[in-house]
């Protein structure tokens, strides 16, 4: 399985009045580190999508055990769990300090300009 790190440290704007990280960011975060995941394999989403591969959500779960909070320093952890001619499966941990704030998961199908679903590229189905 291919996994990915990276860290991200809370920013004020993304926190709501009670000082903890919006649940709405968790979502970005899970994008921030699936592209970074990307690039790690050589290629960029703007790569993909000027080869006309494009890559949308279909699906995508969030389960909250921790609240992060103003100025912490998080790990996101992203794993490629599975893979299948057109959808990729990818599986998120959030940390901070070792310990499990959030676990996620989300599922991407490829499609071409017109929103029919193609083939992943090859080095995407390894």
């Amino acid at each position: 399985m291919t996994t990915g790190e990276i860290t991200i440290r809370v920013r004020y704007a993304e926190t709501d009045r009670m000082g903890l990280l919006h649940h709405a960011n968790y979502l970005v975060y899970f994008e921030q580190a699936r592209t970074e995941l990307l690039r790690e394999l050589g290629l960029t989403y703007k790569d993909m999508e000027d080869k006309g591969f494009l890559l949308v959500v279909t699906k995508v779960e969030v389960h909250f055990r921790r609240p992060a909070r103003y100025d912490d320093l998080l790990t996101v952890r992203t794993t490629v769990v599975k893979t299948t001619m057109v959808r990729i499966d990818h599986r998120y941990e959030v940390l901070c300090e070792g310990q499990l704030l959030a676990e996620g998961s989300s599922t991407l199908a490829c499609v071409d300009r017109d929103g029919r679903p193609q083939a992943l590229p090859e080095f995407l189905r390894g």
